[in-house]
């Protein structure tokens, strides 16, 4: 599936990004031959490949839950650069 320069400058509009006509030339290229891609993959019988099946052996990797102690209140502002009222105070971000 080819891309049109015109394809690739109104995504990049979208995404608020702004590329050179050398780059534009080059990301509908790249693109293209990822969507291409793409569709040799669609074209696959997956018929007899079940839903959850993967390459690898998978396991658990998470670790066991251990409870352990919280933080004192103190200790958790501690390398706060300011606090008030026992809460870490950042300045206002909305007017």
């Amino acid at each position: 599936m080819s891309l049109t320069r015109e394809d690739v400058t109104y995504v990049a509009n979208l995404a608020r990004l702004e590329f050179t006509a050398d780059e534009v030339t080059a990301l509908a290229d790249q693109l293209g031959a990822v969507l291409d891609y793409a569709q040799t993959l669609s074209e696959l019988d997956t018929s007899k490949v079940k839903a959850t099946e993967h390459v690898l052996e998978l396991k658990n990797v998470f670790r066991e839950d251990v409870v352990k102690p919280c933080l004192t209140n103190e200790q958790a502002l501690a390398n706060a650069p300011d606090s008030e009222a026992g809460c870490f105070k950042v300045p206002r971000v909305m007017e």
